[in-house]
């Protein structure tokens, strides 16, 4: 039997797409010979622009992402090249490791995705792949042999000691001095990072909400019980602040003293007030605080997902000095290399959890002090699961032509305007905002609504989905 393959053919076939942050699908499509082929692929779609003989793997803590690391490795040992494996870590601490040996890498990790899905995330030698980079991967036609065993992969620990160094070099040992902090640490990729970082700065450390179930935490749409959980906590322990990620430890989610967990374009604002950032590359659903803050030379809207951030720097770059991007899930790309407590930052164009969290922490003011000086705009957002891709496209679609009877059923009757940069985003005479998009991950449909009022955007929110539940979902 003819076991040769075709990594083109063998992905198509997959039912595995890129979604704004790597390729995702259901685990059961990410068999052993389509993630020898994804790894293949793209070392073949980048082996001519640079020279390097190994490539860097790591995963996070599902339990399908070991087994989907071996089958990338069957496959890049196919091309004769090195695996050097680093087990459970953080997103960023691969790409940044990476990035300083020059070499690509490949983060196994469904971030905040439903339980039954994962992804592979992809790094050139120099950073996050690009949109045009994702289709060469998908258009290439590398040969591969069908995968028929598993390699058992040893763990380094260089990356982890790495990306602890970047930012233990940064700050003092008594930084986070008097600080009482918590760490949610659920079964995010970088729990066992986060603790002995913080106490290396000086904080007093409590662990919290540890499992050995994966937990697919989500920034941008927190949960009621995460929530709850955080107010209980913050009144038992009398934090400063809690600390959590995402699933991969790319997307941080931060409270302050009193268990309000904050927006993440909130948190980036704040972080790039304190990093004096000149300019900034934001996606378009990001609160417009940014602009009214008056904070920065110039504000850049993108769609949304970090290569259409990232893709912004390199013009960026050209005519100012500090520049940076994030997004309403909280991950901030560093674009350049900055100067901080007298001591150089190196750039990081891809999202990263610790750098914010870190700024906003080694402050002397409280969070919600800090939260105090911007512009009071306030965002909230939901998401309508198993709403399919299809059915949103359709909605958004219909909605683009003429919003107006959708408005009148969630009693708005003033006048409005539309941007389609992504998905659809409807800005009301009074500047509240209501944005829907469908979501590049999971057939879920996003909605975020902005207003001058904290219940305000939460209302708003809660009509939109309840009215789509209701006018939109199949039967």
């Amino acid at each position: 039997m003819d076991n040769k393959l075709i990594s083109s053919e063998v992905i198509a076939q997959s039912d595995i797409a890129f979604g704004t942050s790597g390729a995702r699908g259901l685990v059961s499509n990410f068999t052993a010979d389509v993630c020898a082929a994804f790894a293949v692929a793209f070392i073949k779609s980048i082996d001519a622009e640079f020279s390097f003989n190994t490539v860097m793997l790591a995963i996070d803590n599902r339990p399908s992402s070991y087994a989907m690391a071996q089958a990338c490795a069957a496959g890049l040992k196919q091309l004769n090249l090195n695996v050097v494996y680093f087990g459970v870590i953080p997103t960023p601490a691969l790409a940044y490791k990476a990035m300083q040996d020059n070499v690509p890498s490949i983060m196994i990790t469904g971030s905040h995705i439903p339980f039954d899905r994962n992804g592979l995330k992809f790094y050139r030698p120099d950073g996050e792949i690009t949109k045009a980079d994702e289709q060469a991967i998908l258009a290439n036609d590398a040969k591969l042999v069908s995968v028929n065993k598993l390699p058992e992969l040893l763990v380094s620990k260089a990356a982890e000691e790495v990306y602890i160094n970047r930012y233990a070099s940064l700050f003092s040992y008594d930084s986070l001095a008097n600080k009482r902090i918590g760490i949610y640490e659920h079964s995010s990729a970088g729990r066992d990072i986060y603790k002995s970082l913080f106490e290396l700065l000086g904080a007093e450390v409590t662990s919290l909400g540890r499992s050995d179930e994966f937990v697919p935490i989500d920034t941008e749409a927190v949960s009621d019980a995460d929530q709850q959980k955080a107010f209980s906590w913050s009144n038992e322990y009398k934090f400063d602040a809690i600390f959590s990620t995402d699933g991969d430890g790319d997307r941080p989610l931060i409270s302050d003293e009193h268990g309000n967990w904050l927006r993440g374009d909130i948190l980036g604002l704040l972080c790039s007030q304190l990093l004096n950032i000149d300019v900034l590359a934001v996606p378009v659903s990001c609160n417009t605080a940014i602009e009214q803050s008056n904070s920065f030379k110039e504000v850049v809207r993108t769609k949304i997902g970090s290569p259409y951030v990232i893709a912004e720097f390199a013009e960026l770059n050209k005519h100012y000095a500090r520049v940076a991007g994030f997004e309403a899930n909280g991950g901030y790309l560093l674009g350049s290399d900055v100067k901080l407590n007298g001591k150089m930052i190196r750039a990081l164009p891809t999202r990263d959890a610790l750098l914010p969290a870190l700024i906003l922490l080694t402050q002397q003011q409280s969070i919600s002090s800090q939260i105090k000086r911007l512009p009071q705009r306030f965002t909230a957002s939901d998401r309508l699961q198993n709403f399919s891709r299809k059915n949103s496209l359709a909605l958004i679609d219909e909605l683009k032509t003429d919003a107006s009877s959708f408005l009148v059923s969630l009693n708005i009757s003033e006048g409005y305007s539309i941007n389609v940069t992504d998905g659809l985003r409807i800005t009301l005479e009074n500047k509240d905002v209501i944005h829907l998009r469908p979501s590049g991950n999971a057939p879920e449909l996003r909605c975020y609504c902005e207003s001058t009022r904290e219940d305000t955007a939460s209302c708003n929110v809660l009509k939109v989905m309840n009215l789509i539940r209701g006018r939109y979902c199949e039967a």
